[in-house]
């Protein structure tokens, strides 16, 4: 069938449509291509340029536009490569010139091989270029943005640079394996820590390999490798942290804890605890234990009664409780030092009486222990063990060529006679050492039921006592003191008087213990010195006022200061004062009292010892403090038809004339004491017989009158 020309209807030869059609499918086909070729080109997510053997454009992309901002009605097929560049340079889009960059870019068009470079642009993203040749001169151009790329390449470099200065500066060693048990980390401080070389840990060490070897070079003492593993499997499983103290063949502690990793495998810390364990074991002993002695502390030994009574078939125990007599004056006057070196050696000797490590001894505090014994099989055994004690304290505690004398006192409380809890026992056995106290200190006395009937009469004794001076319970009264010689009285001695609303009068030596032992005594004696001394103002010139102080007082800071006021306030003057003390104060020989004592003499004021004669060594003490008056204790009088009591006497009137000291006798009730008195040569009286004690109003009419007694007999 002829083909018709379908220009002008002609009708063409078969042959020359033939050709015409096979012109035309190769048209198509290739208008095809180009659109495949475009589509393609168009979709890539790189930018693309292909240029000629002349340098013009062209092809290029979308993408190519957009990474360089370019115009695309400047950037058209045809243009050349450096008015391209020259373009991004007036967008502001490149980082150079348009001759330096072709003279960048030129050497790579020239070259006959693929290449790849970056370049920078202005706004600092990073383009990577790959250039490919084309065989008929010119060549393609792939344009990529790896700005983000080099970021996070970057990223992952200071991530890594991190991670090794973390590595080599952590305190810590280090060891990391992977979900194969296989070392892939290790740093410089783990091969510190151990003492090992980098060759003893290779990586790629499977976690059993590196414990065995931990053991063969002695590092690690016993340790069982097949649970580690299995350990540290479990826990990695499980997703859980798990740490354990792993003590050194030198005696070190390594604190190893592995943490799982997400991805699998899990890292191991090894951290050298030594210095913190042992300061964790002295911290822990020193919550438990006395600084100063070592011992345990009231803590600990109330947990170690508690544990032994915790036990319903508990055995009976016994419990002590120990005050040392006499502490204090040692504190006083050698010092806290050797206070404290006292209290160590007690400590010391306390430990020795124990009879097996079940028994235990503690300081509480102070002077105050607590022994708790243990395995208690009897009254008996417990009487032993404070007579050991009793025995050991009162040796001499000799240091730096000076001996130390104390004595202890202790109460003894029995489980489960005298109470069935810590608490308990611990009351009874303080009650029971006041009552040891109390009949003379140095002994030891078991917990009766009606000791504490005692010592709530006490305690509610001295909260009335507390509450006397603001109430103006409180009085003084005076008893005459007359100069044997010439029958004149010289003067009076102030009395404490207490008359409670309850209780009625109560005798000075009820109320006087209990409040030295308060440290009432220091409030009370500073009344009673003000009160004394105005009393004595309204007395005539030259009679003196007696007052006595207590230890306490003289112990307490300002004493001197209130006896100046008390004179300063009353207008007597020091001269007309006569302080009482007795040997107890001189036997403290604290630095503190006899200074006091001697700034006081200084101004005047006239000190006398009172009980002369009752202590055990007063003639040294006169020796180490002179005193202006000795008094003779009133039961020496009582006693003077005893011919040994007549002897010392006379012989403590005959120390007095020899030392140029004023000797009064308390207590003179007869005139056959009175007489015998007179021919030995005693200088003063007082008692009963010369005058009993009175009110300030009475006293004052009765020195007034100054009245001489007889001297016939």
């Amino acid at each position: 069938m002829p083909v018709v020309d379908v220009k002008d209807g002609s009708i063409v030869p078969e042959r020359a449509a033939e050709g015409m059609e096979r012109s035309r499918r190769m048209e198509d086909e290739l208008r095809e291509q180009n659109e495949r070729f475009s589509a393609a080109v168009e979709n890539m997510s790189h930018g693309l340029c292909m240029f000629d053997a002349d340098e013009r454009m062209i092809i290029c992309n979308g993408n190519y536009i957009d990474i360089f901002c370019l115009d695309a009605k400047v950037v058209r097929p045809g243009i050349s490569f450096i008015d391209i560049l020259r373009h991004s340079v007036d967008i502001g889009i490149a980082s150079q010139s348009a001759n330096e960059l072709y003279a960048i870019r030129k050497p790579y068009i020239d070259q006959a091989k693929p290449s790849t470079y970056e370049e920078a642009l202005a706004d600092g993203r990073i383009i990577r270029i790959s250039h490919r040749p084309l065989a008929s001169g010119g060549w393609v151009s792939i344009y990529e943005d790896i700005t983000e790329q080099r970021r996070a390449e970057q990223d992952l470099k200071e991530q890594h640079r991190r991670f090794d200065a973390a590595l080599a500066n952590m305190s810590q060693g280090l060891l990391m394996y992977d979900a194969d048990g296989k070392m892939i980390v290790r740093n410089e401080r783990f091969l510190e820590l151990f003492k090992v070389k980098a060759a003893d840990f290779p990586l790629g060490t499977t976690h059993r390999d590196a414990l065995e070897r931990l053991l063969e070079l002695g590092i690690y003492t016993q340790i069982d490798v097949d649970s580690e593993v299995a350990k540290t499997e479990a826990c990695r499983r499980a997703g859980k942290i798990h740490s354990a103290y792993r003590h050194l063949a030198d005696g070190r502690t390594i604190l190893v804890t592995r943490r799982p990793m997400s991805g699998g495998g899990w890292v191991a810390t090894f951290d050298d605890v030594t210095e913190r364990r042992r300061t964790e074991e002295r911290m822990t002993h020193l919550a438990h234990h006395d600084t100063l002695t070592g011992l345990p502390n009231r803590s600990m030994f109330r947990e170690r009664l508690d544990f032994a009574l915790e036990d319903a078939a508990a055995t009976p125990l016994a419990v002590f409780s120990l005050d040392l007599d006499r502490f204090k004056a040692i504190n006083d006057t050698w010092g806290h030092p050797a206070g404290d070196w006292l209290l160590k050696c007690v400590a010391e000797r306390l430990q020795r009486c124990l009879r097996n490590e079940t028994d235990i001894v503690a300081r509480f505090g102070g002077d105050e222990f607590v022994v708790m014994q243990s395995n208690f099989k009897g009254i008996a055994n417990a009487e032993k063990m404070a007579k050991r004690i009793v025995e050991a304290i009162s040796k001499p505690f000799r240091d730096e060529n000076r001996d130390m004398h104390v004595g202890i006192s202790l109460g003894i409380a029995v489980f489960p006679d005298d109470g069935r809890d810590a608490d308990a026992l611990l009351k009874n056995a303080d009650t029971a050492l006041y009552r040891a106290k109390s009949e003379g200190r140095n002994l030891y006395r078991f917990f009766e039921p009606e000791m504490d009937a005692m010592v709530q009469t006490r305690r509610a004794l001295e909260v009335d006592l507390e509450t006397a001076l603001p109430r103006q319970e409180l009085d003084l009264d005076f008893q005459p003191i007359m100069n044997i010689a010439s029958g004149e009285i010289t003067g009076a001695e102030a009395l404490m008087r207490w008359h409670s609303p309850a209780r009625g009068t109560v005798a000075p030596d009820q109320f006087i213990p209990v409040a030295e032992d308060t440290g009432l005594i220091v409030p009370l004696g500073e009344w009673a010195l003000r009160k004394a001394c105005a009393a004595a103002a309204g007395w005539p010139p030259g009679l003196r006022i007696a007052v006595n102080v207590s230890a306490v007082q003289l112990r307490s800071d300002g004493f001197a200061r209130s006896v100046i006021s008390a004179l300063a306030f009353s207008g007597v003057s020091a001269g007309q004062l006569e302080l009482e003390i007795t040997e107890t104060v001189l036997m403290d020989e604290s630095k503190a009292v006899l200074k006091a004592l001697r700034q006081l003499r200084n101004l005047g004021i006239r000190i006398a010892l009172d009980d002369f004669g009752t202590g055990y060594s007063s003639l040294g003490y006169l020796r180490r403090f002179p005193v202006d008056k000795i008094k003779i204790d009133r039961s020496f009088i009582r006693d003077l038809g005893n011919r040994d009591t007549a002897a010392i006497v006379r012989t403590i009137i005959g120390l007095g004339t020899e030392l140029g000291i004023v000797v009064t006798a308390e207590g003179v009730e007869t005139e056959v004491q009175l007489d015998m008195l007179r021919d030995n040569g005693c200088t003063e009286a007082q008692g009963y017989l010369i005058g009993v004690p009175s009110k300030a109003a009475d006293i004052q009419r009765l020195l007034k009158s100054r009245a001489p007694r007889s001297q016939a007999g």
